[in-house]
């Protein structure tokens, strides 16, 4: 059994690896996340685009409302499905899920996959749900299994699995270096839990803690999925080309600037100049020799006027294809009824596949597994969208397609 899981893992990082360099890239362009991929960006366009589609997707698919979602059953057991909806509206209102989740639209524009991890509280904390958005670059992930690797001290793993054994190599690390960070991986194959730490060796003598989860707390959902991949596509990877020749246009035409501000100069070298104490402000006062040119311009060739009808050209792209031109805010003035349905029209055409791919892998395994926590807990009967009860999606998006199809 744990050969077969350390062959799933290593498969698993196998096929996210090749993923991981287009992820940098994105980010660097669009979230940079250090001071020198920050110092690297000079065209803004693609990170403020990334913003308003992250945004546009947290108020089309889950508005801070409690009026998204709600669960419709054709039986005498109704008021439980209400019951039910109420409860779950509740939680997840009381939860930092609304916080949360904005997170996980930002890589999903950008990297075209993001995972939530929806963990229960102890009883008595104001939500049953705590959410945290995981970063994907932790995240491996291969059909009907997810493994999460993340670090901690070495000091606290005695504390957090006191039933686990150590061997005798990770007790001297602790004693020697107690702030040494251990990896941790943790597998979810099915609904089989099992979690080592990755210190070498095999994984039977390093695992902390196995389990069996009814529900994956593993929410995992993507923009666009081309056949044969695992992992999404996103807006950003698709642009990726375009952002990148519109950094560069910036950086050259910033260049371009500087010579056309301080220029190119030159000077005889008559043993006279010094060009160390030469500087190039305005108003500046140079000496020369009497008889020598002293300090001439050069010509640059500094005219780049072509490069702001290319920039032009590359910055609509951009916008366009992170449907910055098409998602944006409605217009100051009066839209009439027919305006309103057709921009609805062009919003359910442009998201349709994206919302259904969500409602699919994101809203729909999130309810199950919210409505799982609060059973348990007796505070709602048990209901199953698979059985019991049918999951309505409301939120301005599917509203929005409802309307197109009843026209």
């Amino acid at each position: 059994m744990q050969k077969n899981l350390m062959q799933l893992y290593k498969r698993a990082l196998d096929e996210r690896s090749i993923w991981l360099n287009r992820w940098q890239t994105a980010m660097r362009y669009t979230i940079p996340t250090n001071d020198t991929d920050v110092a690297m960006l000079f065209d803004a366009t693609a990170a403020d685009a990334v913003d308003n589609l992250a945004a546009s997707m947290y108020s089309l698919l889950t508005p801070p409302e409690s009026l998204w979602i709600n669960l419709v059953r054709e039986s005498d057991l109704s008021p439980n499905a209400e019951i039910a909806t109420d409860m779950l509206r509740a939680h997840l209102n009381d939860s930092n899920f609304y916080t949360t989740i904005h997170q996980c639209y930002t890589d999903l524009v950008v990297l075209g996959t993001a995972c939530l991890f929806m963990a229960e509280n102890p009883i008595g904390a104001d939500s049953a749900f705590s959410f945290t958005a995981i970063p994907m670059t932790d995240i491996a992930i291969l059909p009907n299994a997810v493994f999460h690797t993340t670090s901690m001290p070495a000091c606290e793993i005695a504390e957090k699995y006191p039933h686990f054994t150590m061997p005798e190599k990770l007790r001297e690390l602790i004693k020697n270096n107690p702030e040494t960070p251990i990896r941790l991986v943790q597998a979810l194959i099915g609904k089989d839990f099992t979690a080592w730490l990755d210190v070498g060796g095999d994984i039977e003598n390093n695992i902390v803690s196995t389990g069996v989860f009814e529900t994956n707390p593993y929410i995992i959902f993507r923009w666009s999925v081309v056949s044969g991949e695992l992992y999404g596509r996103s807006p950003v990877l698709r642009a990726l080309p375009d952002i990148k020749t519109a950094n560069k246009v910036v950086e050259l035409v910033l260049k371009n600037a500087t010579i056309a501000v301080s220029g190119i100069w030159q000077a005889d070298d008559d043993g006279v100049i010094n060009l160390s104490n030469i500087n190039l402000t305005p108003g500046a006062i140079i000496p020369k020799a009497v008889g020598s040119s002293g300090l001439t311009p050069l010509s640059s060739g500094a005219d780049f006027d072509v490069s702001q009808i290319v920039l032009r050209d590359l910055r609509d792209r951009i916008r366009h294809t992170l449907l910055a031109d098409r998602l944006g805010l409605l217009s100051d003035k009066e839209m009439t009824a027919t305006e309103i349905l057709a921009r609805n029209s062009d919003m359910v055409r442009i998201l349709g596949a994206t919302y259904g791919r969500l409602l699919h892998e994101f809203i729909r395994p999130m309810c199950e597994r919210g409505l799982q926590i609060l059973s348990r807990r007796g505070l709602i009967d048990k209901i199953s969208l698979h059985s019991d009860a049918e999951l309505k999606y409301i939120a301005p998006i599917a509203q929005m397609a409802r309307e197109e199809m009843s026209i």
